[in-house]
């Protein structure tokens, strides 16, 4: 999209933006077209938007084409999903009783994990990863809120996050954010940041409290995808894209580089 171009409003225009990406995705209602394609006719900047857009869904298309075909994760399933959003609140409360009675018994079981390779903090990776690859092949709805409205974004993440979350500025990597989401964590709410790059290619940071030691970046890969993960100041961290190893890892540590810079200037 051309960020120098001005969204239409109703006041100037008869066809609104949501109606130029239904006419993309091929949902424009019958008795809606001729009007819209006599405004593409007569309005070229419009028409070259939506030439744009048309090219980028079909990439998008192309180089998921295999992940989108893959089973939805059983995790990440809609109504399970809505369930586990329910149940927050009573989770929480149970995970605290049990972590005061259980005591050292739990804190003991806990470190084992971590110096076992801390298997739990893979499953966080793995779950990140299946966000990934759920919601990376959506062309007209990947996120709830969009990158333009970023300062809204970080701010309504971090209002259910319970903490100050920063996204990344990528830009000097080539990504741009497209925007983000709320999605459930180990422990309450996770926020799921979406970036894409000028081919079409897209990366996901998800973030969620995450009660463990500090960790410097690690490496899953997962077939087609891969991820780097770290955990930093009781805050975990998930870089999931495409399985190229040195560009994920550029990736994942400029954002690494900017978090930690700000926890850092916060615990000073």
């Amino acid at each position: 999209m051309n960020e120098d171009y001005e969204p239409m409003t109703d006041r100037e225009s008869p066809i609104t933006e949501d109606e130029l990406h239904a006419y993309v995705d091929g949902e424009m209602p019958a008795d809606r077209r001729p009007a819209v394609e006599a405004w593409l006719a007569q309005h070229p900047e419009d028409a070259a938007r939506v030439d744009a857009w048309r090219a980028q869904a079909e990439l998008i298309k192309t180089r998921f084409a295999e992940i989108a075909r893959e089973p939805m994760p059983a995790r990440l399933d809609p109504a399970r999903l809505e369930r586990l959003q329910r149940r927050w609140p009573r989770r929480a409360v149970v995970a605290a009783v049990l972590a005061f009675l259980a005591g050292g018994a739990l804190g003991w079981f806990g470190r084992e994990m971590v110096e076992a390779g801390s298997p739990v903090a893979k499953t966080l990776a793995a779950d990140a990863i299946d966000a990934h690859k759920l919601y990376v092949v959506e062309v007209r709805h990947p996120v709830e809120v969009p990158g333009a409205e970023a300062a809204h974004l970080v701010q309504w993440l971090s209002k259910r996050l319970g903490y100050d979350l920063r996204a990344p500025d990528l830009g000097d990597i080539g990504l741009k954010l497209v925007g983000g989401r709320l999605l459930p964590g180990p422990s309450g709410a996770a926020g799921f940041l979406m970036y894409e790059g000028p081919s079409g290619e897209r990366f996901t940071l998800y973030c969620a409290r995450w009660d463990a030691p500090e960790t410097a970046l690690r490496y899953r890969d997962a077939g087609q995808v891969a991820a780097f993960y770290w955990v930093d100041d009781n805050k975990a961290y998930v870089m999931s894209g495409p399985a190229d190893r040195e560009r994920l890892r550029k990736i994942a540590q400029s954002a690494y580089d900017q978090i930690e810079t700000r926890a850092s200037k916060t615990r000073g």
